[in-house]
């Protein structure tokens, strides 16, 4: 959370889900310069446990809890990253459940889960968009190929990949 506020100029709405940890991060990073909500969902029954592996119980509600600042209502929503660790979960196999597809190094999967932004931002068309999200943002004028992704790369941070 830190690091989110440093890199931010600008109040910024956001919302997490219930877990406790978040609300007391969010108030060490940001204080009152935030406008914060928790969205807790609730779900039914568990499922007998033969369903119960791979079947997540059932969305019943949800209630949000105003935490910090004036959060619009109808801006207190989840379903942005939820959507995102999705797509990452379904790009990135590494993050699926049942697999052998992971990182024997923290380090390599930082570095897998950068490249993996930074093409989804920078070289991938959105559909919606009909361009990347960072030419949809300003910040590109152009889509970038995976070329120009290796280019970045310093001769120094190329030899300490190259080393790990």
């Amino acid at each position: 959370m830190h690091d989110l506020a440093g890199r931010l100029n600008h109040r910024i709405q956001l919302t997490t889900d219930g877990h406790r940890v978040y609300a007391d991060a969010v108030e060490s990073a940001f204080g009152s310069e935030i406008d914060y909500a928790m969205l807790f969902k609730i779900y039914g029954a568990d499922r007998v446990e033969s369903e119960a592996r791979y079947s997540p119980a059932d969305y019943v509600s949800c209630r949000t809890i105003p935490m910090s600042g004036n959060p619009k209502a109808k801006d207190i929503s989840t379903s942005y990253v939820e959507r995102q660790n999705l797509t990452m979960r379904m790009q990135m196999r590494r993050f699926t459940r049942l697999t052998n597809a992971f990182s024997k190094k923290v380090q390599n999967l930082g570095y897998a889960v950068a490249l993996h932004f930074m093409y989804y931002n920078f070289c991938r068309v959105h559909q919606t968009l009909r361009v990347t999200p960072a030419m949809e943002a300003g910040i590109s004028d152009h889509i970038w190929t995976i070329g120009e992704i290796v280019q970045l790369l310093t001769k120094d941070t190329a030899l300490s990949g190259a080393a790990a």
